[in-house]
C-alpha cells in the first residue's frame, strides 16, 4: 500500500460535504505522468455521472437508459434493505482535456460527468440493541422521533422500520420526504407539512435546522441529537441539544445543552425519564412548601387580628421554615423516576408551573389544616382543659406533624396511595424520622428557647391524630377531576 502510495501524486482533492454527497480526487502517475480522476460517493449520485461501467467479466460497456434503470433499481433494493451504498468511478484525464483551473494555475473544480462506473458496495449499519424500543418509550411519553439523515429515501425507509420510527399506520409518501423537497416549500407549506414528517432523506443541515425553527414555531419543545460540525447550528437552535460524547465533534459538542457519553439513543429516555422526575420533584416542593406558608400565614393573621396575639412565634416559624426548606427539600429532590412518568403527556412551554392538580391538593390541605387550628386558637383551652401556653404548644405541634403528613401527600400529586415505593427511597424515611426526633427535642427539651411546654401522652396522641387527617382528605381530594386548562390563564377567544 505505501509504494502504490508512491508511486502517485495528489494534485487536487474535493473533500466530501453534505450538500453533493461525494468526494474525489486528480492524481498523476510518476512513471508515465498520466493523470487520473476518481470518485466515491452516494450511488445514485455517482451513477448520475457515469457514461461507462466494467461488467463482471471486466468489459467495458456504455451505459444506456436500460442499463442506468437496471443499476437503479439495483442500488434501490440494497437500500431497502437498509444499506447504504456507495459507488466508485474514475475518468483518465486524457492530454489536453479542459480542467477547471483559477489564476494560479491550481485545479479548481474536478469534472463531474464522463466517469466509469468501477463498482457499488452496500454497507450496513445496523441499529444499536434497544434503539426500537427506545424510539416506543419516546412515543409512549408523547415524544414524537423524527429521523433526518443524509442517506437516500430508500435506506433511510428501510432503517425507519427496522427502528420503529415509521409505523404501518402511516402514509409514506407524506412522511418520508427529501430534503431539497422540504427546502422547495413556501413557509405556510413547511408549517403545515413539519408535524406529519418522520423521516427527511438526502438532508442538508439547513434542512435540520429549518425542522427545529418550524417545529419551535407551532410550539413544540425540540430536542436535537447530533455528532458533526454542520449539526452545530440545529443543535444551538434546538431547546435541548444532544451531541455524541465519542464521535461528536467539539464544536457539536460546545453547542449542545447535553454530551451523550456512550453516544447511544437508549440514552435519549434516561434523559427523558430523568427531566421528567427532577421537574416532577419541583412541583412536589412547591405544592408542600405554598400548603405551609398560606396556613401559617393565615392563622397568624386571623388570630393576630381576632386576639391581638399570635400563636406561632418567630422561633417557631424559623424551626418550621428551617426543618421544611433544606429536610423536606431534600427528601422530595430525592425520589426516583417512576414508569408513570413516561406515561405523561410532555409539558408544554407555555404551561404554568403550577398546575390545576397541584391547586387542588394545596387548597385542601391548607384549608383542613387553618380550620383545625383556628379551632384550637379559638377553643383548645376548653377542649383540652389546658392554659394558654400548652394550647399555643398544641397549635405548634400539630402544625408541624401536618407538614410531615403532608410532605408524605406531597410524594404523589395524583396517585391515591402516597406510600407506594416509599421503602426505594430510605433518605426520605430518614429524613422524616428525623424531623419528627427534632420536633420531640423541640418541644420537650428546648422549652425556653421554643417557648414550649411538655405534653403528655394524650396530648401527643392528640396531635397525631390530627395531623393523619390529612392521608384520608388528600384520598378524597385526589377523587375529585380537575380540567386541563389552568385555572388563572386567561380564556381563549
Amino acid at each position: 500500500m505505501q509504494s502504490l502510495k508512491q508511486s502517485y501524486t495528489i494534485l487536487h482533492v474535493e473533500a466530501f460535504n453534505s450538500e453533493k454527497k461525494r468526494s474525489g480526487v486528480l492524481v498523476r502517475e510518476n512513471s508515465d505522468r498520466s493523470i487520473h480522476l476518481h470518485w466515491k460517493g452516494a450511488a445514485e449520485m455517482i451513477l448520475s455521472m457515469c457514461s461507462n461501467c466494467y461488467e463482471s467479466n471486466g468489459t467495458l460497456e456504455a451505459i444506456n437508459e436500460q442499463r442506468r434503470m437496471k443499476l437503479e433499481q439495483l442500488i434501490e433494493g440494497m437500500a431497502a434493505q437498509s444499506l447504504r451504498c456507495i459507488a466508485f468511478a474514475y475518468k483518465q484525464i486524457i492530454e489536453g482535456e479542459v480542467i477547471n483551473k483559477n489564476d494560479e494555475g491550481k485545479v479548481k473544480k474536478l469534472p463531474e460527468d464522463g466517469l466509469t462506473l468501477l463498482g457499488l458496495m452496500g454497507l450496513k449499519d445496523p441499529c444499536r440493541p434497544g434503539v426500537r424500543l427506545a424510539v416506543e418509550a419516546c412515543r409512549g411519553a408523547g415524544v414524537d422521533v423524527k429521523m433526518i439523515t443524509g442517506d437516500n429515501v430508500f435506506t433511510a425507509t428501510a432503517i425507519a422500520i427496522e427502528c420503529g420510527i415509521l409505523r404501518d399506520d402511516q402514509d409514506f409518501s407524506v412522511a418520508v420526504l427529501e430534503g431539497r423537497q422540504f427546502r422547495s416549500y413556501s413557509t405556510e407549506e413547511r408549517m403545515e407539512m413539519v408535524e406529519r414528517i418522520s423521516v427527511m432523506a438526502r438532508s442538508s443541515p439547513l434542512d435540520k435546522l429549518l425542522m427545529v425553527q418550524c417545529l419551535k414555531q407551532k410550539g413544540h419543545v425540540v430536542a436535537v441529537t447530533g455528532d458533526g460540525t454542520n449539526d452545530a447550528p440545529a443543535l444551538k437552535e434546538a431547546d435541548i441539544g444532544l451531541s455524541m460524547g465519542i464521535q461528536g465533534t467539539e464544536v457539536a459538542k460546545e453547542s449542545s445543552d447535553i454530551v451523550i457519553l456512550d453516544d447511544n439513543f437508549t440514552s435519549v429516555v434516561t434523559v427523558l425519564r430523568w427531566g421528567r422526575c427532577v421537574y416532577n420533584n419541583i412541583q412536589k416542593f412547591i405544592q408542600f412548601q405554598l400548603t405551609v406558608n398560606v396556613a401559617a400565614l393565615v392563622i397568624n393573621f386571623i388570630a393576630a387580628v381576632s386576639a391581638g396575639e399570635v400563636p406561632l412565634t418567630v422561633v417557631q416559624l424559623l424551626w418550621v421554615n428551617l426543618i421544611m426548606d433544606s429536610l423536606a427539600a431534600l427528601a422530595l429532590a430525592t425520589e426516583l423516576p417512576t414508569k408513570e412518568l413516561m406515561d405523561k403527556r410532555p409539558v408544554g412551554r407555555t404551561e404554568p408551573l403550577i398546575t390545576n392538580i397541584m391547586w387542588r391538593n394545596l387548597i385542601a390541605q391548607a384549608v383542613y389544616q387553618v380550620a383545625v387550628l383556628l379551632i384550637l386558637q379559638f377553643w383548645g383551652r376548653s377542649i383540652f382543659g389546658v392554659d394558654e401556653r400548652v394550647k399555643d404548644t398544641l397549635i405548634f405541634n400539630s402544625f408541624v406533624l401536618c407538614q410531615v403528613f403532608n410532605e408524605l401527600n406531597a410524594r404523589k400529586l395524583e396517585e391515591k396511595n402516597v406510600l407506594k415505593g416509599i421503602h426505594k427511597n430510605r433518605l426520605f424515611i430518614g429524613i422524616i424520622a428525623i424531623t419528627i426526633i427534632l420536633q420531640v427535642i423541640m418541644v420537650e427539651l428546648l422549652k425556653k428557647f421554643a417557648d414550649t411546654e411538655n405534653l403528655n401522652w394524650e396530648q401527643w396522641g392528640a396531635c397525631g391524630g390530627i395531623a393523619a387527617v390529612s392521608w384520608p382528605i388528600a384520598w378524597v381530594v385526589k377523587c375529585i377531576p380537575v380540567q386541563d386548562r389552568p385555572f388563572f390563564s386567561k380564556p381563549r377567544r
